[in-house]
């Protein structure tokens, strides 16, 4: 098994020299309860669901890789030693990025209107501690941290057109203080630059709330719709200089555009831009026991961008890969070729 992992990631590095770039997203679920257990538990390495993780990881080799559901730290250990545990089935990513996510940022108000202070659901974005499920990246090539531009800070009350939750009777929801220090991103949305000898590659991340969990008001279900928008109104250059060309929409959206429950006109639209290519339409990323199979991760290359090859990691039933596919979560991994001029 192992010498079919080096062969596939000796084959995805042969590919990247030779003139495309593999990048992919995965949503891996390792969030854990509290602060530090993921370091701990990747470091025991004896979690079954870890190793499976790596070895799809090895197998599918992408050159760049946007994952969801890692706890953050401040130096980045346990983002660092998975890293470390990947590199054991195959790729090696020398160069890691991410930055303090809203999950878990605690706000000291009522943010989901249960009147009650300092539950999960009062942070910044759903977490149970700071840094909870956070978004992270892990690349063969430099990142322009430099360059990168983080837009998790903003309020979103500031998106043009936010679609702000309301009470019944029209009272902002749950309160005019809490809308005031709402931030748009649950966890985080970024624009970092992939350095490579073309030009840079811009990664526009992001991870959006899912739409459900909470009531009438439709809280989560505007919000996942409005930080699907962000991106369009990004590249529409509202929040300032965007990029034209070379760029790619890549994370987990939360959102099926036909299926399941959510304001399904947001990725409709994004789906349909014409700045963007879909190299994977109707492809379900995730099945849950109550829902089925949705499709909510997404990798969209701008329309300048030619996508060499596309594909979902989910070997079939008794072929090779399939029981860790399975072992991994619910998640599936998604990548994209680029070709590189």
């Amino acid at each position: 098994m192992r010498a079919a992992l080096v062969v596939a990631f000796m084959a995805a590095a042969f590919a990247a020299h030779a003139g495309t770039i593999r990048i992919a997203t995965w949503h891996l679920e390792l969030d854990r309860a509290g602060p530090g257990l993921l370091l701990r538990d990747i470091g025991r390495g004896d979690d079954p669901r870890l190793a499976a993780i790596a070895g799809v990881i090895g197998a599918v080799a992408p050159d760049v890789l946007v994952v969801q559901g890692v706890d953050y730290d401040l130096r980045l250990r346990a983002l660092a030693a998975l890293r470390d545990r990947i590199a054991e089935a195959g790729p090696h990513y020398p160069h890691i990025f991410a930055r303090r996510p809203n999950s878990g940022w605690p706000t000291g108000l009522d943010m989901d209107g249960d009147g009650r202070r300092g539950g999960p659901g009062d942070a910044q974005g759903y977490g149970r501690f700071s840094g909870q499920g956070g978004l992270a990246i892990l690349s063969r090539y430099p990142l322009d941290e430099a360059a990168a531009l983080e837009f998790s800070a903003m309020l979103w009350r500031d998106l043009p057109g936010a679609l702000l939750p309301r009470w019944p009777d029209g009272r902002a929801f749950p309160s005019e203080e809490a809308q005031a220090v709402q931030r748009l991103s649950s966890v985080a949305h970024w624009a970092v630059p992939v350095v490579l000898g073309s030009g840079p590659l811009v990664l526009l991340a992001f991870h959006a709330t899912t739409p459900v969990f909470d009531g009438p008001e439709d809280r989560n279900g505007r919000r996942n719709a409005d930080e699907i928008r962000f991106w369009q109104l990004y590249l529409d250059g509202a929040f300032g200089p965007a990029p034209a060309g070379r760029f790619a929409i890549i994370g987990d959206a939360n959102l099926d555009p036909e299926r399941g429950e959510g304001r399904r006109g947001a990725i409709r639209a994004l789906l349909d831009d014409p700045r963007l290519r879909d190299p994977l339409p109707g492809r379900a990323t995730v099945e849950w026991e109550a829902t089925g199979p949705l499709r909510v991760s997404y990798i969209l290359p701008s329309a300048d961008l030619t996508v060499a090859g596309a594909g979902i990691y989910w070997p079939e039933e008794g072929a090779p890969g399939h029981a860790a596919a399975v072992t991994a979560g619910p998640h599936r991994l998604v990548w994209v070729d680029l070709a590189l001029e």
